[in-house]
């Protein structure tokens, strides 16, 4: 029944390395994802990449830095992930070797068949975050492709973009499978403005490929006042895993981290991921169930006549039952009482209506009804057991077991059952 999400900032826009920086903050916390294992990541996907991580002070916020670099080339100056050229790129078999050749560019072929040829023998890299990675670096490379017009197998990466991006996919996949996160949330991300430097020369913000992966995903954006390049398309093709945009949802936060940028925006540059329980988790599929509806209206017998008749039916069976104020002919003040049952206990209910009330007739209409999946569940409290109702990601404590241990206890009702609901969560969210 649990549901634990994330919900990624993205005012100041997001790129991979701040994704990735906010991941193993959190992941630091409590040694579920942290830099050994990104660096053993690296050390078998990207060995000639050198990974530094650290933290740094963003505008007055402690953030965690992640930088990627190969050893004689300085690319900083340079987008992050765009095409170099559109040559064909040089065929992979099935017997290439599981690292990267040594080459000046690599193609989407040659990321792809090194992903898939990885085991989780050889990495701490999951079948499922791998699954993950495979989906946002095809993604990227469709929008460079779109964009430059060359088939997607021919995207050639330059060669410190390619160890960049692919420290950043992979790692923020990653830490997503290791933080165990359900389901990501985000902001619309900051585009920024200006232009951005890339292979193909100055460009205007957003990036062709960023643009491309916004447009061909839906995905929102927002203004921000910073220049320059605040989302790049490692960020816009990360975010493509995103399963909804705007503000924070109802969550249990249980951690939180920051991940900076390496560019003074004049504000933080930062991305900050909260992560937590969610408060109601999304209904499960709605089941059809038929039922039947009998009604009678009732003016010749007192209000608790009426009350007790609906007890007795809710104690022999009935699905539901309540009573309903109106004013019958002449003006008469009156009741209807109100039955819900299973159609094959139709007969013998309407029958039972009619010898507690007195009442001449009832009507019957069939009602179906649309019902979420849910079970009944026994917790343990200082007051005994306690049974709950389970369904949809919500914990009810039943009414009966409230009022009894309020009565018992001299306690208020609001009070038990804020304390069970949360005893409730606690045991059967584990």
């Amino acid at each position: 029944m649990t549901n634990r999400i994330a919900h990624l900032d993205c005012s100041s826009g997001v790129s991979g390395d701040k994704f990735l920086g906010a991941l193993l903050d959190i992941g630091e916390q409590g040694g579920q994802f942290t830099t050994a294992d990104l660096q053993s990541l690296a050390a078998a996907l990207v060995p000639e990449a050198h990974i530094e991580v650290e933290q740094v002070d963003s505008y007055g916020i402690k953030a965690y830095s992640v930088k990627v670099s190969v050893e004689g080339n300085d690319d900083s100056a340079i987008h992050d992930t765009h095409v170099l050229h559109a040559t064909p790129a040089t065929p992979v078999g099935h017997d290439a070797p599981s690292t990267f050749p040594a080459l000046p560019h690599r193609s989407w072929r040659d990321i792809r068949h090194l992903l898939q040829a990885t085991s989780e023998t050889e990495t701490v890299l999951t079948a499922a975050a791998r699954e993950q990675a495979l989906t946002v670096f095809s993604r990227l490379a469709e929008a460079e492709a779109d964009v430059h017009g060359v088939a997607v197998d021919d995207v050639h990466f330059h060669e410190v973009g390619a160890a960049d991006s692919i420290v950043d996919i992979i790692g923020v996949c990653a830490g997503l499978d290791a933080l165990a996160i359900d389901t990501l949330y985000a902001t619309p991300p900051a585009l920024g403005s200006g232009t951005v430097n890339t292979q193909h020369g100055v460009l205007p913000v957003p990036a062709p490929a960023t643009a491309a992966l916004l447009a061909a995903h839906h995905i929102p954006t927002a203004m921000s006042q910073a220049s320059g390049e605040l989302t790049t398309p490692t960020g816009a093709a990360l975010l493509t895993l995103a399963a909804g945009f705007g503000p924070v949802p109802p969550l249990t936060p249980t951690a939180f981290g920051f991940g900076a940028g390496t560019r003074d925006i004049g504000q933080s540059n930062i991305c900050r991921l909260l992560m937590g329980m969610a408060d109601e988790a999304p209904l499960a599929p709605s089941q059809p169930d038929a039922t039947v509806l009998l009604e009678t209206n009732i003016d010749h017998i007192a209000p608790e006549a009426v009350a007790f008749a609906g007890e007795e039916l809710l104690a022999e069976g009935a699905l539901d039952v309540w009573v309903t104020p109106i004013a019958a002919k002449k003006g008469r003040a009156a009741l209807t009482l109100s039955v819900l049952a299973a159609p094959d206990a139709a007969e013998t209910t309407a029958g039972r209506v009619m010898k507690l009330t007195g009442t001449l007739g009832v009507r019957v209409s069939e009602q179906p009804r649309l019902i979420a999946a849910r079970e009944q569940q026994v917790i343990d409290t200082p007051w005994g057991a306690v049974r709950v109702k389970v369904g949809g990601g919500r914990f009810r404590p039943e009414h009966a077991e409230i009022a009894r241990i309020a009565r018992e206890q001299h306690l208020g009702y609001p009070e038990v059952l804020a304390e069970l609901t949360r005893l409730a969560r606690r045991q059967l969210s584990a």
